[in-house]
């Protein structure tokens, strides 16, 4: 949706993002210890999404794992933003919510609404107010884009509705997050 911008509108916007500092790593878990380790066989930390998993490709989510869950987890949490969307918060592209507290590998695809097949997540609504996962469509001519896969064990279980959005999920993570993780991908539209 956002391809449709214009490159001028995109390039004038440059300099308008939500900011890092107001991702959920840096907010609500601030003070939880980063000892989860997310990764992905799609790309390393810090290097580019592939085309397949964006609205330029099929827009499947990537293949992810998570490591490292403490045994007392209640829960984890998978929650991916995008911090340089031209917008007040960071967008959102996923809420995998009430995951089981163990050591997950989630195949490619899984974050589908309905979940992929022989997967079950609870999902929440990315910004586009749909369940499932959000494939990164940056504006064409905004500069490159972070997407945090942000992974989050939980001390108790997050008491949610279906289909919470942002602010619902950082109030169940407020206060209740053991440990978390994260893995940047980068995706950019010239």
């Amino acid at each position: 949706m956002l391809e449709k911008l214009p490159q001028a509108v995109g390039e004038a916007l440059s300099n308008v993002r939500a900011g890092i500092e107001k991702a959920a790593f840096h907010t609500v878990a601030a003070q939880a210890p980063a000892t989860l380790r997310v990764t992905s066989p799609a790309f390393t930390d810090g290097a580019p999404i592939p085309a397949r998993h964006t609205a330029d490709g099929e827009g499947v989510s990537p293949r992810l794992a998570v490591a490292g869950v403490p045994p007392e987890a209640a829960a984890l949490v998978l929650f991916v933003e995008d911090p340089d969307a031209p917008s007040l918060h960071p967008f959102v592209h996923l809420i995998a919510w009430n995951l089981p507290p163990r050591d997950q590998d989630f195949a490619e695809g899984a974050f589908a609404s309905p979940a992929g097949e022989g997967a079950r997540h609870d999902l929440g609504r990315n910004s586009f107010l749909k369940d499932g996962w959000l494939p990164p469509d940056p504006p064409t001519g905004h500069g490159p884009h972070r997407y945090l896969f942000q992974a989050f064990a939980l001390a108790r279980a997050p008491d949610l509705s279906a289909s919470p959005g942002r602010s619902a999920l950082l109030d169940a993570l407020n206060g209740n997050v053991i440990a978390k993780g994260w893995l940047t991908g980068t995706y950019e539209r010239a």
